[in-house]
């Protein structure tokens, strides 16, 4: 019998907690490649589903089916023919795309039906529903290739599709579409998320595909994964890249999370699926796994409300504990919450300042500067000083000074000078704790 551990499971369950809240109610559209399901993965990743399913998450789940048809015509001593990353596909493909399609979905609902005992699917009940979601044209003739059978999407159902997941049903689309005449169309799973995810303005594009995600650097393929890059970088990253051919390529889903992002999805991501529960750790922890596309416009960084309260106590509080920073009250930090900013991600607060002008002196004291542990290093303490320098330039303001008793270096590194506490306002200086001898740090600002 396994063995919970109180010290570690609660407070990773806390940890786990607001990312819980934040994704209920959203919109996830998540595309698997045939090569997931070839590779005998498919319960573990089901069953990840269901949990995403039973925490409230909207889902649409696109399956791919690459290896699938080349196995049936292979079966039938038929050719597998590519071109431009697209599959010729000819009357005879088109077949057994069909049943490939068919075999697979029969092994996708089959799977969410299980209810096994001692596994995540137990008193699970996931709804699956399927249909003509989707309108195709054909890809045509490209470079004097006629791709024949092979389409792409022209229209996506979305409010169909909303209403299947309004009674909670998971959606689940074959690469499939169908002419107004009727015509069957062979379609990418790439295509068929990408679009889908536009259409309905989805919060997150998940591909589950053979790669760990896009490396630091393309010409070493043992360094890092980037787990994080700004639209507008992933553009001139893909623009510097060969043009993708094969799923293995560096760009080729690279191009549908860039796509995606300019189509209005939040976020956009490439997973292994190789690395089991890879969707969950993406979707619940901070730094996740793999690469997530993110369009720069969706602003993390922004003024308090009201609801950030809670936010900020817990991340302030260890900073209180070991006196780096003074204990402040739920009640003071209500009344001044309009005086801080916070920057977050994904729903949770991972750093915050605040801002209390002395306008007789025109200056300003930042207070309670704090960034979480999980992001130090990463960027977030100068964005906040500088959001903090912007409100207090718009107050007519021109200086900033903070008190500080163990990062006076952290300061000076960014243009603050110490000063003697004399130099501090009137209003300010009655209020020093000459005790506890904090250092008194000032910048001007130009």
């Amino acid at each position: 019998m396994d063995l919970v551990f109180p010290h570690t499971f609660v407070p990773w369950f806390r940890s786990v907690a607001p990312h819980i809240h934040a994704y209920r109610g959203k919109t996830f559209v998540i595309g698997i490649t045939g090569e997931l399901i070839a590779a005998g993965r498919l319960n573990a990743f089901v069953q990840d589903i269901s949990i995403l399913h039973a925490m409230g998450v909207h889902l649409v789940l696109v399956h791919g089916f690459r290896p699938q048809v080349n196995e049936q015509l292979q079966a039938k001593g038929h050719a597998s023919v590519f071109s431009h990353g697209m599959r010729v596909t000819d009357p005879v493909a088109l077949d057994c795309a069909q049943e490939a399609a068919g075999q697979l979905r029969f092994e996708i609902e089959a799977a969410f039906s299980q209810g096994l005992p001692n596994t995540p699917m137990a008193n699970s009940t996931v709804r699956v529903i399927s249909g003509n979601f989707l309108t195709a044209r054909p890809v045509g003739i490209v470079d004097g290739v006629d791709f024949m059978h092979s389409g792409v999407v022209r229209k996506v159902d979305a409010t169909a599709i909303r209403r299947a997941m309004d009674i909670g049903a998971l959606v689940m689309l074959s690469p499939f579409g169908f002419s107004p005449t009727g015509e069957a169309f062979n379609l990418s799973m790439e295509d068929v998320a990408t679009e889908v995810a536009i259409a309905l303005g989805a919060d997150k594009l998940l591909f589950m595909t053979e790669i760990p995600g896009i490396r630091e650097s393309q010409d070493d393929p043992d360094s890092p994964v980037d787990t994080e890059i700004a639209l507008p970088d992933a553009q001139r990253l893909l623009a510097s890249l060969p043009r993708p051919m094969q799923p293995t390529d560096p760009g080729f889903y690279l191009q549908y999370c860039v796509r995606a992002c300019r189509g209005g999805v939040e976020r956009s991501h490439i997973l292994p699926f190789a690395m089991d529960g890879a969707l969950l750790m993406e979707v619940f922890t901070h730094d996740g796994i793999g690469t997530m596309v993110v369009d720069e416009k969706l602003e993390s960084l922004r003024e308090a409300s009201s609801d950030d309260v809670g936010g900020i106590l817990k991340l302030i509080e260890p900073y209180e504990m070991d006196g780096t920073l003074v204990k402040r009250s739920r009640t003071e930090i209500e009344r001044d919450i309009a005086n801080y900013t916070v920057i977050e991600h994904d729903g949770v607060i991972f750093g915050c300042a605040a801002l209390y002008p002395y306008p007789e002196a025109r200056t300003g004291e930042m207070a309670a500067v704090t960034v979480s542990p999980q992001v130090q290093g990463q960027g977030d303490g100068d964005k906040i000083v500088k959001r903090i320098e912007q409100r207090a330039r718009a107050m007519g303001l021109d200086s900033i000074f903070v008190l500080t008793t163990r990062t006076m270096h952290w300061f000076i590194k960014r243009g603050f000078v110490q000063v003697n506490p004399e130099w501090l306002p009137e209003a300010r200086k009655r209020k020093y704790n000459w005790d506890r001898r904090s250092q008194v740090l000032v910048k001007k600002l130009g």
